[in-house]
């Protein structure tokens, strides 16, 4: 465990105040077969359920009694067979006395309770799962069809979990700035690397053995390409082209499964082009923008739209767009070449929360999303920011083909953007530069303790 017992057992605690009432069950997850039984791909425990619990080992779920004051380890002990192949692991009740949980229950029984309490009139406060063999034991023990249980899912619980797990204490802090060091190797491998002829499935390859050689992983498939205008351009086996530009979308994930996540994009002849130069320049004032934003109290929604008035602006410099910023801003012209939201939550999921869903992490009563229109309909943050959020700071220019053919054919936006000299970026390809950033008491900071050059 990161952590000492104490920390697992304040954090349920403050848990069950919030809550109230009911039972909270919190499930880990279980092994995941690649191709047949034994053969799995690398565990990865649920997120909340480490943060309550602490404990790696899979085929694990928890139950907090809110109603009796009493708490739950569930799962098996391996028997001997298990022992041949895998060694001693500490026994349930071991792993349940490490985390300060009095009572243990064999995974067989974790139905006959829920049923048990269900039947009594106890709420059964559960998070919505992601994974399937999850929704199949979630239908067994409360009888709702996997394609209802998101919807069926506590929404009091899930606003809870969010308030603890976003605002992260200094032990996380320190264990994601593990993860940056890391990341900072990945990423300054890549640039090395970065040169015609070499591959982005080579490049991605020695970037994810580097987070493989301190025991880790990669926070997320890794982002490696010269078309960087495709949002989620995973690394190809073509080689390297002089006079474009590499996009590398990588961060490393620790033991403990707290994560960094950052980007550059590097001239791969090893230097800009004067187009590619100020565009880039555009980007980076942007990024170093946003850090004078970010502050506690001040909504992530006016940073984003901050940033998006400065990328008009400069964009209206070079030609591209036209016309009054904050009118371009309000109809969402800017989304033409920065499709996405400014940056995310990060902490041990890289998108922090995300599966708890979008609308309880990044936006709360106050601050709602827009699903409605392009490009702000993907931001993923817009409350107000606290000491202790831990935010990705992304900026990006992206010139995408079908997108501009798409507006110009329909005529959308045409008073703020120049379709004629659009036309001429085409094969430019995108820029984003992304660092991991702590909200603290006056401001903000970068997270790790070194800075990739950008």
């Amino acid at each position: 465990m990161l952590f000492d017992k104490q920390t697992y057992i304040e954090r349920r605690k403050k848990l069950k105040e919030r809550i109230g009432s009911g039972i909270i069950l919190l499930m880990g997850n279980n092994d995941s077969p690649a191709n047949y039984p034994n053969n799995v791909y690398r565990f990865r425990q649920d997120s909340s359920f480490l943060y309550f619990y602490g404990q790696h080992r899979e085929g694990l779920a928890g139950i907090i009694d809110i109603d009796n004051d009493q708490e739950y380890l569930v799962g098996d002990d391996i028997d001997i067979d298990d022992i041949v192949w895998f060694g001693n692991v500490d026994s349930v009740a071991d792993m349940a006395a490490e985390t300060g949980v009095a009572k243990t229950l064999p995974m067989k029984g974790l139905s006959d309770f829920i049923k048990k309490a269900k039947a009594s009139g106890q709420r059964i406060h559960f998070l919505p799962p992601y994974r399937h063999d999850t929704m199949i034991q979630f239908m067994d023990m409360l009888g709702i069809h996997p394609s209802q249980q998101r919807e069926s899912a506590s929404v009091e619980l899930i606003k809870a979990v969010v308030d603890q797990r976003a605002v992260k204490s200094a032990g996380e802090i320190a264990e994601i700035e593990r993860a940056c060091a890391i990341g900072y190797e990945m990423h300054t491998t890549a640039i090395k690397m970065c040169r015609e002829g070499v591959t982005e499935q080579e490049i991605a390859g020695r970037i994810s053995g580097i987070a493989s050689s301190y025991g880790c992983m990669v926070s997320f498939p890794s982002i490696v390409t010269m078309h960087g205008e495709i949002m989620h351009g995973y690394p190809s086996p073509r080689p390297l082209e002089a006079g474009r530009l590499l996009l590398c979308d990588a961060g490393a994930e620790t033991n403990e499964n707290y994560c960094s996540d950052n980007t550059r994009t590097t001239p791969i002849s090893g230097q800009f082009t004067q187009r590619q130069k100020e565009i880039y320049d555009i980007v980076v004032e942007c990024h170093d923008f946003a850090l004078t934003l970010a502050a506690p109290g001040v909504k992530w929604w006016d940073v984003h739209f901050g940033v998006c008035r400065l990328m008009t602006e400069r964009l209206k410099e070079l030609g591209l767009m036209k016309g009054d910023t904050d009118e371009a801003v309000l109809a969402g012209a800017h989304a033409m070449f920065m499709p996405h939201g400014l940056g995310h939550m990060m902490g041990m999921d890289v998108h922090d929360m995300e599966g708890l869903g979008q609308t309880y992490v990044g936006f709360d009563d106050e601050v709602r999303p827009n699903l409605e229109q392009f490009g702000t309909n993907c931001l993923r943050c817009g409350r107000r920011l606290q000491e202790g959020f831990v935010m990705t700071d992304e900026p990006g220019i992206y010139f995408i083909p079908a997108l501009i053919d798409d507006w110009k054919s329909t005529g959308r936006c045409a008073e703020f953007l120049n379709f004629d000299k659009l036309e001429t970026y085409k094969d430019f390809g995108g820029i984003r530069i992304e660092d991991d950033i702590l909200i603290t008491k006056d401001g903000c900071r970068y997270l790790g303790k070194d800075r990739i050059p950008y």
